[in-house]
């Protein structure tokens, strides 16, 4: 699943904003479902984030690439979380929305 987050920040103030916020977001993570949530994130450059997430016993790989006008997040959904994609959609929606502001 791919999931686009448009922004109009420039690549230079969505990497700085993203490289201070991305701890708060492997925290908040683990206070999702009583810490049923967990990502472990990797910066492969400086446009590629490689995160792994695990979830309901699922591990979910994903990764995010910054782009010039967009935020674009490619997702591997196990099939048994299939019914779960517009949950994980959304979430990664709003997340990804507040670590650009």
């Amino acid at each position: 699943m791919k999931v686009s987050i448009p922004h109009t920040l420039g690549k230079d103030e969505v990497r700085r904003r993203l490289h201070a916020r991305a701890g708060e977001a492997e925290g908040k993570a683990s206070d999702m479902l009583g810490g049923a949530v967990s990502i472990a994130m990797h910066w492969l450059d400086e446009d590629h984030l490689k995160m792994d997430v695990s979830a309901m016993g699922f591990a979910i790989p994903c990764a995010l690439e910054i782009q010039d006008k967009a935020i674009e997040f490619d997702v591997e959904i196990p099939a048994g979380l299939g019914f779960a994609r517009g949950m994980i959609e959304g979430a990664i929606r709003e997340k990804g929305d507040k670590l650009l502001r």
